[in-house]
């Protein structure tokens, strides 16, 4: 059944009849000296029955009040599938991220390429979460506050460049800038991803406090190291295999890891990268069933349809009236 969002809005019904009471017309015969006294103007006592002016703009007047009372149908009670969980994704975006050794669906590419595809997926299968994107380098960014638009904090991911935050690593500064959005959120599920394929040699704040802050706030942190452990490179006297990794510091983020509750991923290859999403996926599983709403449709364009003809006609009632006479 029909009902109002604003049913006060009909308390104005009566104001165009106090406005006619307030500033009534003045009478012809009080504006106009007449030349000869006998003369008078025939001022009729009421509305001719033929004059449907008058209606027509009542009409008119009662139906633009029906359309801003926004006459709406509420639907049944349905479930929504937000969570009520927040998690965070802070991503290296440091030089070596451009670093052309992660191979998935057999294409060679950069770390960053590996982590924007798996990536994607990954936020796509959110729906019902909080997310939000932080990019560090020599600095750390928030990108993308806590939203429930993944399509925003997609946008923002695919529209980062390595190198735009600097080439080295603040992976302290980055957890902390997480940490300090999601211990904003009370009694909330708090999770940080962390993808890196570093050493922290950049930012004021130390990994290891960085950690223990995050602890402290209920944040688990689950980190990624992402990086070949072989490739092969073109040199002077011959091809030579090298560890392009060697820089990556694992203890480091298992420290952080398991000091938050979390996990600690090894990704060599873009397959690895995906089963490491997969696992926190399942570790941090969707409801089936979230809070309940009622949805809302709006009825009031017709009844605003309606004031405009009847007002629009009630207007030029007497000019049409003029014009058939």
């Amino acid at each position: 059944m029909p009902e109002f969002a604003w049913p006060w809005i009909f308390v104005l019904l009566p104001l165009p009849w106090l406005i006619w009471r307030v500033w009534k017309p003045v009478s012809p015969g009080q504006a106009l000296r007449l030349p000869h006294a006998s003369l008078s103007w025939g001022l009729g006592e009421h509305v001719s029955p033929r004059n449907a002016a008058p209606w027509l703009l009542a009409l008119g007047w009662l139906s633009l009040l029906v359309a801003g009372a926004r006459p709406q149908i509420v639907g049944p009670p349905q479930a929504q599938t937000r969570s009520g969980r927040a998690m965070m994704l802070a991503v290296d975006l440091s030089g070596s991220m451009e670093t052309p050794d992660m191979v998935l669906g057999g294409q060679q590419l950069s770390r960053f390429g590996a982590v924007e595809a798996i990536a994607n997926d990954f936020i796509s299968r959110r729906s019902g979460d909080e997310l939000g994107l932080v990019l560090f380098g020599t600095h750390a960014f928030l990108v993308t506050p806590l939203t429930y638009d993944l399509n925003a904090v997609r946008a923002q991911l695919q529209g980062a460049a390595v190198g735009l935050p600097g080439t080295q690593t603040a992976i302290g500064d980055a957890i902390a800038i997480a940490v300090k959005r999601l211990a904003a959120l009370p009694q909330q599920a708090r999770v940080l991803i962390l993808l890196t394929d570093g050493v922290n040699n950049s930012g004021s704040i130390s990994p290891r406090d960085a950690a223990r802050a995050a602890k402290a706030a209920g944040v688990r942190v689950y980190t990624i190291g992402i990086g070949a452990t072989r490739m092969t490179v073109p040199g002077l006297f011959g091809d030579s295999v090298i560890n392009p990794s060697a820089d990556l510091d694992a203890d480091m983020l298992t420290y952080i890891a398991h000091e938050t509750g979390g996990q600690f991923y090894r990704a060599t290859d873009g397959n690895q990268l995906a089963d490491a999403y997969r696992a926190i996926d399942a570790l941090e599983p969707m409801p089936q069933q979230g809070p309940t709403f009622r949805p809302r449709h709006d009825l009031f364009r017709v009844p605003l349809a309606v004031a405009g003809v009847c007002l629009l006609f009630g207007l030029l009632w007497p000019r049409l009236k003029g014009a058939s006479a």
